[in-house]
């Protein structure tokens, strides 16, 4: 038997589709970019999107292409993609930002057309289906993450098509695993326990004051330094994982790391609960969708009959970065803050800019990722703060180009 082939078998049993266990989304991100993309190949994604996820795709050694995206959710606004960039690139990758889905139908459509991989950035969307169908199994891979939706530290899946490719794949992910170690093991273990004692204590505000005094936050903003030249540097050397670690591993150290069978098993235990983790999520997506702050995202494209599981809330707020740290008050630590895009973040050295920034720009700097199990508790604190809403603004449309 495989490496974590009883988790694998049992996300394979929910998407239908085969799966490869990894020890994290991002590892497993980076297979499917290795697997299907050449050094060189020019990859199309959204600017609001992890710093982290910059980073894998540099050290899969391709040259991300930021798109024009949706002032109402920050995915991909297809239609906004100059025909010009469709042209010119050689896959695209979804973000399905916080668990709102991309635009998955029309940019499989686009990529059939263009004979390009479609990979879905399926961590934040473990629950989200669009027309019936699970995100993860429109494109040619999907990474999905355990460290979201079933409160874990560690663990992710890459689903692809068929067993040949899974196959091909553990290969590829059996090499490049690190050797197990205990503290990985017991921090992996430990660290979803501690968090769950703080909340249930009511021990937020103290305990990530701490934390900022003794600078154990490895990032002091929304976004972790750059560090240009050395990133500069590694761009010169063959695609790897070891030449952008400092990069990759921030926030989860263990990215790459063996797990033994007590993060394994304790893995099995939490997906076990995730069909009530995310009946509860979408309880609280109802709730914050109905407030003043809902962005149209959720006002307008949730069911009614069957809000969406999401991992984060997308509310639209002025004078969001005050807000954050008012928030800590009332015990709401805010995180997912994709700000500002990584076009502005990284520079034309690193990345493609968008032809049309503004969206992603005022989108990136109003929104308040709100979790949907706390979503009582963000509203009371929201109306105490006495919040005022923003409203998305009209944009120019950027100049087409052919």
């Amino acid at each position: 038997m495989s490496y974590g082939a009883r988790l694998a078998a049992t996300m394979s049993r929910r998407l239908g589709r085969e799966c490869v266990y990894t020890p994290s989304a991002r590892l497993a991100l980076y297979l499917a970019l290795r697997r299907w993309c050449a050094p060189g190949a020019r990859v199309l994604m959204s600017p609001v999107n992890d710093d982290v996820i910059l980073f894998v795709v540099l050290a899969a050694g391709l040259r991300p292409v930021m798109a024009p995206v949706s002032v109402c959710d920050g995915n991909i606004d297809p239609a906004a993609v100059p025909e010009s960039t469709w042209r010119n690139v050689d896959a695209v990758l979804t973000t399905n930002l916080y668990g709102i889905p991309d635009q998955v139908v029309e940019l499989r459509r686009r990529c059939e057309e263009l004979g390009i991989p479609l990979f879905e950035d399926a961590a934040h969307a473990i629950g989200t289906r669009v027309d019936g169908q699970p995100i993860g199994t429109f494109g040619r891979a999907a990474a999905f993450s355990l460290s979201k939706h079933v409160a874990s530290t560690a663990g992710g899946f890459l689903a692809v098509e068929d067993a040949r490719a899974r196959r091909e794949l553990e290969t590829l992910r059996d090499e490049l695993l690190a050797p197990r170690r205990l503290r990985d093991d017991l921090t992996a273990t430990l660290r979803p326990l501690a968090r769950s004692t703080v909340r249930t204590l009511h021990l937020v505000r103290p305990v990530w004051r701490t934390l900022q005094r003794l600078g154990l936050l490895e990032r002091d903003a929304y976004r972790m330094p750059l560090h240009r030249p050395r990133l500069s540097a590694c761009g010169l050397e063959p695609p790897s994982l070891a030449a952008y670690e400092p990069w990759v591993r921030v926030d989860l150290h263990g990215f790459r790391s063996r797990h033994g069978v007590l993060v394994r098993g304790q893995l099995e235990l939490r997906m076990a609960a995730l069909d009530a983790n995310l009946t509860k999520r979408g309880a609280g997506v109802a709730l914050l969708s109905d407030t003043p702050w809902a962005s149209p995202a959720l006002r307008d494209r949730m069911p009614v009959d069957a809000p969406l599981p999401l991992f984060r809330a997308p509310l639209l707020v002025q004078d969001r970065d005050t807000l954050i740290t008012r928030l800590v008050r009332h015990g709401v630590v805010s995180g997912y803050v994709y700000d500002p895009p990584l076009d502005d973040y990284a520079g034309a050295e690193f990345v493609e800019p968008s032809p049309a920034p503004a969206a992603a720009r005022w989108f990136a700097s109003h929104v308040l990722p709100a979790d949907p199990l706390l979503a009582h508790k963000i509203t009371t604190a929201l109306t105490r703060e006495q919040t005022a809403p923003a409203p998305p603004p009209t944009l120019t449309p950027a100049p087409t180009q052919s």
